[in-house]
């Protein structure tokens, strides 16, 4: 028998991962964008990650304004982590509709419920059915 994540896995919408932007890269973006050197960009990007985990480190957040917030964590076996909370501002240029270029597997499927992505899993996968 399925489990429910596996069939809602199997038939949910998702976006097909391209190739991770690599650090060089967005230096070099970033550099043509302000008009910084390469060397000073790349300066820049190290600042900030060491800057942040400087406040992290003394329990502090760290809110960047039109990029998210980090805030300190620790598990059980007190190893600490960071949550990363994405800004509104982000997350609403992400979701500009008609502006995603990327591929999305399973599109048509967008809009659909748990219970409906596991009904079409039970109707394609009779001899392996998702318990009621």
């Amino acid at each position: 028998m399925a489990s429910k994540i596996a069939a809602i896995n199997a038939y949910r919408p998702r976006v097909e991962a391209g190739n991770t932007v690599q650090k060089q890269e967005l230096v070099r973006q970033l550099a043509r964008a302000t008009g910084l050197n390469e060397g000073t960009a790349d300066l820049v990007i190290k600042e900030l990650r060491d800057i942040i985990i400087e406040y992290l480190r003394a329990g502090r957040g760290v809110k960047v304004e039109g990029l998210g917030t980090w805030l300190p964590n620790i598990d059980l076996a007190g190893v600490f982590d960071a949550q990363y909370r994405m800004d509104s501002f982000l997350k609403n240029a992400l979701n500009v509709a008609g502006i995603f270029t990327g591929n999305i597997i399973n599109r048509e499927n967008i809009g659909k419920t748990s219970e409906e992505l596991i009904e079409m899993w039970n109707e394609e996968n009779p001899g392996d059915p998702v318990p009621d």
